[in-house]
């Protein structure tokens, strides 16, 4: 439950007025809904209450509820608790070690050691088909300088992806290493 309304508690600021996906660090945090944040939060507490009192583990629904928490409580992306992003992960992992969770927790470690350390990570998952795993790829090699490399990734994941507000996006940023590239030029 915890999830599901930390979840919709951010969906107003998912989309932007023109269609295009709004990515967590760009969204307006001041569009979320207080009341479902506080409610969620409250529910992650009552959990992490339950197994600190030796009431079971923490499932997969839990942890995500709690990287949730942990994004929801930052007032701006920059006050986000990236380590405590990363353990989560790190956490969810041991109970579900696929290459999605790897992804995210990829996400994370890139805010937590730097881009260059996140896109060895990523590398060495087999995500070929995926759209996220190229648009990953694609931001991080954006942020290493490495503009070819990255227009090549945003156009796989122009690619695949799956919907209109995602491909919106990805083009947006695929097109504004066009514009950096001619800036420096």
């Amino acid at each position: 439950m915890a999830l599901m309304l930390l979840t919709e508690a951010r969906r107003p600021a998912r989309i932007s007025t023109s269609g295009e996906l709004v990515t967590l660090d760009e969204q307006d945090r001041g569009a979320w809904d207080a009341a479902l944040i506080a409610e969620g939060h409250a529910l992650v507490r009552e959990r992490i209450a339950a197994v600190s009192a030796g009431q079971g583990h923490p499932g997969r629904y839990q942890i995500l509820a709690a990287i949730n928490a942990v994004h929801t409580s930052a007032s701006d992306v920059r006050d986000t608790d990236w380590s405590q992003v990363v353990t989560l992960y790190d956490q969810l992992a041991g109970i579900d070690p696929s290459p999605i969770v790897a992804l995210n927790r990829a996400v994370a470690l890139a805010e937590l050691d730097g881009p260059e350390v996140a896109l060895a990570e990523v590398d060495r998952l087999d995500l070929s088909g995926y759209h996220a795993y190229h648009a990953t790829r694609a931001d991080l090699l954006r942020r290493l300088g490495r503009s070819a490399d990255a227009r090549a990734a945003y156009e796989k994941a122009i690619e695949l992806a799956g919907n209109t507000a995602e491909v919106a996006y990805l083009t947006r940023r695929r097109d504004q290493l066009a514009s950096a590239t001619s800036l420096r030029h």
